[in-house]
């Protein structure tokens, strides 16, 4: 009984003692009587589900919405921050959830919901997210909503995709911008050949096609953006089709010594890839294709087939081998080889006018044109050795280290004879013979360390690169000049005979280190610190060559030993905003930069140039959804004078063009801004892109063309033309394309139209006179693909390309260059699984303006061929093909200068016949797997 008492008496004492302290949470907020919830659901492969019904319950009331194109559900004025949530959507599980939440939240942001896939639904019924995602850098094409036949290749599956253009030598444009380099699943892939990439691997083991706008490595990891970015095409494979084996090999031979050989293989599994790739050909330039295959006809040519480039015939050949490899868990690794040599021979005749000023006794301005024609054929002979290794180390996940050697030697030889006659403004011939050749040893490497914090987005990161590269050039030149007289006789003749050596060494090495410091969930602090020089050793020697063959070294005028530097240092400060529908970036650089140098042979000429500028930060993205966005930038950059134009020396190694330095030159600095418009109806399969860019330069560095009296001219009649520099204010350009593709009936016919103007205003100066060149180019494209049914496939072309010049120089000179392509290709399949194929292209040019009928030709270009698959898989295939087969195609460019235009004509022996095989093995052993579980993968396609 006693101890009872105590008892009692004890809580009864502790309990008045508990009262006595004040309540815990005494300053705690008081529940708010409503509140926003918003969440997103996702499937298991990280897609937005879009449509879901997503319902939500608390103890008195319930709600019900369904996610939008981002699979973003959002809920207002909800009493309870406890509740049900479920959601539900055919072809996934449903998923029932009880949510307990703080009371005293005003937005309750729920972690990402995942719906795991409905084995038990009908066959029938599939579910696919919109086929276009337009994320902050990438434009996603998801491949499985794009038909293309068995044994496809990627660049048949990039044809089907809106905003595509794809040429037949292997380039990709996207929206109007050129692609540059392929990854597969994130990595380098055969060296980030482009062609070889989507040439070489199968359209069926494609998942995604990504388009990135790439800033590179440091940028990808740490999200500080600096400079312009390239655009990358990455391939991300079917989890399905990443273990396995392919073989991919196609051979053929035709006549006059026409062949084309590829061979890739390959070995894939997960993030290991041992590839071996190889191309051997010999082929007419532009004519293996009627460059129309693509997205809007696109090919290389915008749709018009000998438009651009140059003619001749090709030898090349490109064996490389791609090794990538998860070694360790910590350790992967990515190494590259590739081996390239290409041997043109061409013939090219051209002719073109350059218009010169000036003022008489009196004042008076006259203007003087120049005629000519120029003969010439050519051989170039060049060869690259590529190796880069890529070693990444991740000991844990707060550091990251990646080291980068590259290796590069280029060599090349070139000869070539030419004739040119000139007229007008002086009458003389001109014949010659140039022979040189040129090794460039290049290495150096980078390497890359960030870390990150515990503090979530908070990181550093330093980057450092080296590259040292030597240049080693001989150039032989012969030529011999013939002097007229009124009449057009031969009064005179000089000839020149001399070699110039040449040995320019190059270093660079840049230090880069960034900082973020995230200032709240939707907002962080940016810092950037650059450190780039670039040190040039540069030795010019020229010798004359006697009659006899004896080498005699010329004076000082002729020999030119000069180093300088160039050192540039930037210091960028960022406030970055980032929300659901926008994100948006300020700041400023500082940008100091020197430029020192030394003339060695002229007495230690020193010069030294220092600048500052200071450079804003603008970046602006908004997203309506992950298929709607619009966004705009701005950049600045300068350029700096190369030593070669700012040393107050006269070089005349070439006699016909000398060339004084100006020690007063200014940097130069670019202004840009680009805007950029993207929006894809999913229900319509209606995608609109559109891009803006305009630009100016301050202080542009600029040629001044003097003409001065040729003394060894017996006539005194012939002048030479010494180039000068200086700075002008005032260039601007200005631009736009667009892309609108429209896909009809389950994409049996795709319409696409392609178009682009551009304008250019440019400044320079002739005899010391101010001229100006206004240049419009508009060009439109429209190339409808037509597959009505599965034995059927035809895609009609039209181009039209317009150029109008004005050169200013005096009086005006207009110059108008009209070019209009009708093209056609497409195949039939015949006989049982339709295995035979009749495919054709057919290209019309008309091609008009004020220029000489010689290149105004109107070509008919028409190739065919004919192929058959056997074997059960239809993986050995036959084909005879003819090109150019009423023998007209030819190639025509015209290039516009400060002070006038050149038109070129090419021909070559473009009708040719080959018969080839190809054959398609592949083997794959599903999906891969650690432990027995599948692997999962992240947003570039790679495996973890």
């Amino acid at each position: 009984m006693k101890q009872t008492l105590l008892i009692i008496t004890f809580i009864l004492f502790a309990a008045k003692l508990f009262a006595q302290v004040p309540a815990r949470g005494g300053n705690a907020r008081p529940p708010l009587p409503v509140r926003e919830v918003s969440g997103i659901v996702k499937d298991s492969t990280d897609e937005a589900i879009i449509g879901a019904t997503v319902k939500l319950k608390t103890a008195t009331d319930s709600t019900v919405t369904t996610t939008n194109a981002d699979g973003i559900f959002v809920f207002k004025n909800i009493k309870s921050a406890t509740f049900v949530l479920s959601i539900t959507s055919i072809g996934f599980k449903p998923l029932v959830r009880r949510m307990l939440n703080n009371d005293a939240v005003a937005r309750l942001v729920l972690d990402p919901i995942i719906l795991g896939a409905q084995s038990n639904q009908l066959a029938a019924v599939v579910v696919n997210a919109p086929s276009i995602t337009y994320k902050t850098d990438t434009v996603e094409y998801r491949a499985s909503d794009y038909k293309v036949r068995p044994n496809a290749t990627v660049d048949e599956l990039l044809k089907k995709m809106e905003g595509m253009e794809v040429g037949s030598d292997g380039s990709v444009t996207h929206q109007g911008q050129q692609i540059t380099k392929a990854k597969l699943n994130g990595k380098d892939y055969a060296g980030g050949d482009l062609a070889r990439a989507i040439q070489s691997l199968g359209a069926d083991v494609v998942e995604k096609i990504q388009v990135v706008d790439d800033y590179g490595d440091q940028a990808a990891r740490t999200g500080i953006k600096d400079g312009d970015p390239q655009k990358v095409l990455n391939i991300t494979t079917r989890a399905d089709r990443s273990v396995g084996n392919t073989a991919r090999i196609n051979a053929g031979g035709g006549n006059n010594s026409r062949y084309e050989s590829r061979v890739a293989l390959e070995r894939r599994d997960g993030n290991k890839v041992l590839n071996i790739n190889g191309n051997f050909r010999n082929t007419v330039n532009g004519v293996a294709s009627s460059g129309i295959a693509g997205g809007a006809g696109g090919g290389g040519n915008n749709g018009a087939p000998g438009a651009t480039g140059s003619g001749g015939t090709t030898t090349s050949g490109s064996p490389s081998i791609t090794y990538r490899d998860q070694w360790t868990p910590k350790i992967e690794v990515n190494m590259n080889y590739r081996y390239n040599y290409t041997n043109v021979n061409s013939v090219n005749n051209s002719y073109g006018q350059s218009y010169y000023q000036s003022r008489l006794p009196n004042g008076t301005a006259q203007s003087d044109t120049l005629f000519f024609v120029r003969n010439s054929n050519q051989l170039n002979n060049n060869k690259q050795h590529n190796f880069s290794f890529e070693f990444e180390y991740s000991p844990d996940s707060a550091n990251f280290l990646r080291v980068t050697p590259t290796i590069n030697i280029n060599s090349s030889s070139a000869s070539s004879n030419s004739s040119r006659a000139d007229s007008g403004l002086r009458f003389q011939n001109n014949n010659g013979s140039n022979i040189s050749s040129n090794t460039t040893p290049n290495f150096g490497g980078i390497i890359f360390y960030q870390h990150i914090f515990k503090k979530p987005r908070r990181n550093a990161s330093i980057q450092l690169s080296y590259n040292h590269t030597n240049q080693q050039q001989d150039n032989e030149q012969n030529t011999l000049i013939g002097y007229k007289n009124n009449l057009g006789l031969v009064t005179g003749n000089l000839n020149t005979h001399r070699l110039i050596t040449r040995d320019n060494l190059t270093r660079n090495f840049r230090t880069s280190v960034t900082y973020v410091e995230p200032l709240s969930l939707i907002s962080q602090f940016e810092f950037n610190a650059q450190i780039n020089y670039r040190g040039y050793d540069n030795n010019a020697l020229t010798d004359s060559i006697a009659p006899s063959g004896l080498r005699l070294p010329m004076g000082e005028g002729l020999n030119n030993v000069y180093n300088y530097a160039f050192t540039e240092s930037r210091l960028a400060f960022n406030y970055r905003l980032n929300q659901t529908k926008y994100n948006l970036s300020f700041g400023v650089t500082a940008v100091p930069t020197s430029l020192t140098g030394d003339n060695v042979s002229r007495g230690n000429i020193r010069t030294t140039r220092n600048n500052f500028f200071v450079i804003p930060i603008a970046r602006f993205q908004y997203q309506w959804s992950r298929q709607h966005r619009a966004s705009i930038n701005y950049s600045g950059s300068p350029v700096e004078p190369s030593f070669t134009q700012i040393q107050p020396i006269i070089d005349t190694s070439n006699r016909q063009n000398p060339i004084v330095g100006n020690p007063n030159l200014k940097v130069s600095f670019r202004h840009n801004v680009n805007a950029q418009y993207n929006n894809y109806l999913s229900n319509s399969k209606f995608n609109i892109s559109v891009n803006l860019y305009g630009s100016t330069v301050r202080n542009q560095i600029a040629t001044n063309n003097v003409r001065i009296l040729d003394p060894a001219d017996p006539n005194k009649r012939a002048y030479i033309n010494q180039t000068n520099y200086v700075n002008l204010s005032g260039s601007y350009s200005a631009g736009g394309n667009y892309n609108l593709a429209k896909q009809l009936a389950d994409r049996k016919y795709n319409l696409s139209l392609n178009g682009s103007v551009t304008f250019n205003h440019s400044l320079a100066m002739v005899d010391n006179l101010p001229t100006t060149t206004n240049a419009w180019r508009l060009n439109q494209r429209f190339g409808p693909r037509i597959n009505p049914n599965e034995s059927i496939e035809v895609n009609p072309f039209i181009s039209y390309d317009y150029t109008k010049t004005f050169l200013t120089v005096g009086s005006t000179s207009t110059t108008t260059l009209q070019r209009t392509a009708l093209a056609i290709d497409g195949r039939f399949f015949l006989m049982k699984e339709r295995s035979l194929t009749i495919g054709y292209e057919a290209s019309k040019n008309f091609i008009g303006g004020n220029i000489q009928q010689s290149v105004s030709s109107n070509p008919l270009v028409i190739n065919g061929y004919i192929e058959k698959d056997f074997l059960a898989r239809r993986n050995l295939t036959f084909r005879i093909q003819v090109f150019d087969i009423l023998k007209q195609n030819n190639f025509t460019n015209q290039v516009i200068n400060d002070n006038g235009y050149t038109n070129t004509l090419s021909n070559a022996l473009s009708r040719y016949f080959m018969f080839s095989v190809r054959t398609n093995l592949q083997k794959w052993s599903g999906s891969p797997s650690r432990n027995g579980r599948p692997m999962r993968r992240r947003g570039d396609g790679s495996f973890y």
